[in-house]
């Protein structure tokens, strides 16, 4: 059995003050939630405030983005070894806002997958199609890129540490969020991915997180799908209600 992860992504919101007042109002909500992993990915900046209004909970604390270099003259950028020092357990890699507007490509998510799994960090590496490519007909010939330029260059060891969330792009903030069965069909996409290059027993413990838009109101019927383990949450994790609604789902 594949135990959901339901993680969310803050995004470029709430100041340390607003992240510790976050938690302590969202932990109680949550105690009793033993059927999945929850993960609050927030900014850099909040990231020691989380680890301690978190700390005595279940709640684990992760990074949007890495870079790949564990120390150097690489101005704003954060490394792995940092991270694991604050206590993150989690990072992003590869979101599709990383992608689009801060040069994120295949290579460097491979090259930052790796860095995280060296500090003993827990990656969800994103993939996902955009509005056009989707409506090309083109959403397998993308996942089967970004999967083989980003992930399949792992080792069987490494691949075992990590989650994998199908964001398809036009799902991203957007309100429309892709219909049950299309996120299904890209979970199973990627599941035979993943089965080609590392096998069946790999390709049956990989937990796939779907990221789109995920509201209260529709993650149950996402859920409901035998190949999603879980949602990378946006908008909607940033009320504490809303957010457990989603975790208890």
């Amino acid at each position: 059995m594949r135990k959901p992860v339901m993680a969310g992504n803050w995004k470029m919101f709430k100041t340390p003050g607003e992240a510790t007042a976050f938690l302590q109002k969202f932990a109680p909500m949550v105690a009793d939630s033993k059927h999945a992993e929850i993960v609050i990915c927030a900014p850099f900046v909040d990231l020691p405030a989380a680890v301690e209004a978190a700390r005595g909970t279940a709640i684990e604390i992760g990074a949007q983005d890495v870079y790949w270099m564990k120390e150097g003259a690489f101005t704003g950028q954060v490394s792995a070894p940092m991270l694991a020092a604050v206590g993150c357990r989690w990072v992003i890699i590869g979101h599709s806002e990383c992608r689009q507007y801060f040069g994120a490509t295949d290579e460097t998510v491979f090259k930052k997958t790796v860095a995280a799994l060296e500090s003993g960090l827990q990656p969800i590496v994103c993939l996902g199609e955009r509005l056009q490519e989707r409506e090309s007909g083109a959403t397998e010939a993308v996942l089967a890129a970004q999967f083989a330029g980003g992930i399949a260059g792992l080792d069987a060891g490494q691949f075992a540490r990590i989650a994998i969330a199908y964001e398809p792009v036009w799902a991203i903030g957007t309100g429309r969020t892709a219909t049950p069965e299309i996120a299904a069909d890209a979970h199973k996409f990627l599941r035979g991915e993943i089965r080609k290059r590392f096998g069946a027993e790999a390709a049956a413990a990989c937990r796939i997180l779907y990221g789109g838009s995920v509201k209260p109101d529709n993650v149950k019927a996402l859920m409901a799908q035998p190949d999603l383990d879980g949602a990378l949450v946006g908008g909607a994790s940033l009320d504490p209600t809303s957010f457990a609604s989603i975790v208890n789902f």
